[in-house]
């Protein structure tokens, strides 16, 4: 069985909290706060020298970090991760454009305003940049989404899961979706799928729920 090492309120820690549970995939769930110090360790840091979350130990003392590696990792072999070469490559595409632009502008500005206390302040000259480049990333996404459902292979994948990790949570940080009609769409798409669970969710809320992978 997994063990994921990951913070509740992360939303790069959400990202493979979601997948497991539209896999229907068991794992141990080990909470790390990110803001007392616990990814700093010494134990932790053996398990991982970036001293982030979150964290996979897939077993025989191999770990993965990167959330979005670790997707890749679990939906290989699933309806996730497509098989088609061209529609894989556009799941890593927008899994990659997630990285460079949206996470680290929406990602920032939610981790500052709403996880840190007086972030506000203390990024205030930050601010404005992850503001602009931020909704620069959501028009991307928005004009995508203005002719396709998902973002690759016509049905979701990872690509989904890992924009929908920060998007879902722009409203938490400034960011206004009202003029976004299709990324909101999107995100209610995302919503419905058989075994979604919120951000809040935690491991031992329910049993079996329907899965992806059941083809539910």
């Amino acid at each position: 069985m997994y063990k994921l090492y990951s913070m509740q309120r992360s939303g790069n820690s959400y990202k493979v909290r979601l997948a497991l549970a539209l896999l229907n995939v068991p794992y141990e769930a080990v909470e790390v706060d990110i803001l007392r110090g616990e990814s700093r360790t010494p134990d932790f840091l053996s398990k991982n020298p970036s001293g982030q979350v979150p964290l996979l130990e897939v077993g025989g003392d191999r770990f993965l970090a990167e959330s979005n590696a670790i997707l890749w990792y679990v939906a290989v072999g699933t309806p996730l991760a497509p098989e088609n070469r061209i529609d894989r490559a556009e799941a890593l595409q927008w899994m990659f454009f997630e990285q460079h632009a949206l996470e680290p502008n929406i990602g920032a500005a939610y981790f500052w305003l709403s996880l840190v206390k007086g972030g506000r302040d203390l990024q205030t000259h930050a601010l404005e940049d992850w503001m602009e480049r931020g909704y620069g990333a959501l028009q991307v996404m928005e004009n995508h989404l203005k002719t396709n459902s998902y973002f690759a292979a016509r049905q979701l994948t990872v690509a989904d899961i890992a924009l929908y990790g920060y998007t879902h949570l722009a409203d938490r940080c400034d960011f206004d979706l009202e003029a976004f009609p299709a990324i909101r769409d999107w995100l209610k798409r995302v919503e419905a799928a058989p075994g979604f669970v919120s951000m809040d969710w935690r491991p031992a809320d329910i049993d079996d729920p329907a899965s992806i992978a059941a083809g539910a």
